[in-house]
C-alpha cells in the first residue's frame, strides 16, 4: 500500500485504535447483557470462566483508571496517532471517527463517570453471585 502517505497511515492506525476502543466498550456493555439474558435462557456460554474473568477484569481496569484519574491508554494512543496524521484529535473527523466517537465519548463530569463505572462494575460483580461461572470439575474426565 505504497500509495498511502505517512499521515494517512497514522490516520488509519488512529481509526484502528478507535475501533478497538469501541469494541472494548461494547464487550463490557453487551457482555453484561449477554450474561443476564443467557442466564434467563440457560445458555452455558454465560458461565464460561474465561469470559467472565476477562469481562470483570475489563470493567475493573476501567474503574481503577477512572478512580485514579488516569486517561485511558487507548484514548492517549489514538490522540497521538491523530497528531502524527496531522488531524485534530477530535476535530476534522472522518465518517468513522464522527460516529464512533459519539458512541464512545460522553460529556460528563469526572464524578459522573466514577458513578457510572462503579454501577456497571457492581452489576458485573452481582452477576458473579446470581449467575456464577461454572466450576471446574474435580475430575477432568467428568466421571
Amino acid at each position: 500500500m505504497a500509495w498511502l502517505t505517512s499521515e494517512q497511515w497514522w490516520g488509519l492506525l488512529a481509526d484502528a485504535i478507535l475501533v478497538v476502543h469501541v469494541a472494548f466498550v461494547l464487550f463490557i456493555v453487551f457482555g453484561l447483557l449477554f450474561i443476564w439474558i443467557g442466564a434467563a435462557f440457560r445458555w452455558r456460554a454465560v458461565r464460561n470462566r474465561w469470559f467472565r474473568f476477562l469481562h470483570l477484569g475489563a470493567m475493573g481496569f476501567v474503574l481503577v483508571e477512572t478512580l485514579l484519574g488516569v486517561i485511558c491508554p487507548l484514548t492517549e494512543w489514538e490522540a497521538a496517532m491523530r497528531e502524527r496524521a496531522g488531524q485534530a484529535a477530535y476535530g476534522d473527523e472522518t465518517f468513522m471517527q464522527y460516529w464512533l466517537q459519539r458512541l464512545l465519548y460522553w460529556d460528563l463530569p469526572h464524578a459522573g463517570f466514577i458513578a457510572l463505572y462503579t454501577a456497571v462494575f457492581i452489576a458485573i460483580v452481582a452477576a458473579y453471585f446470581f449467575v456464577p461461572p461454572s466450576r471446574r470439575s474435580s475430575n477432568p474426565r467428568g466421571a
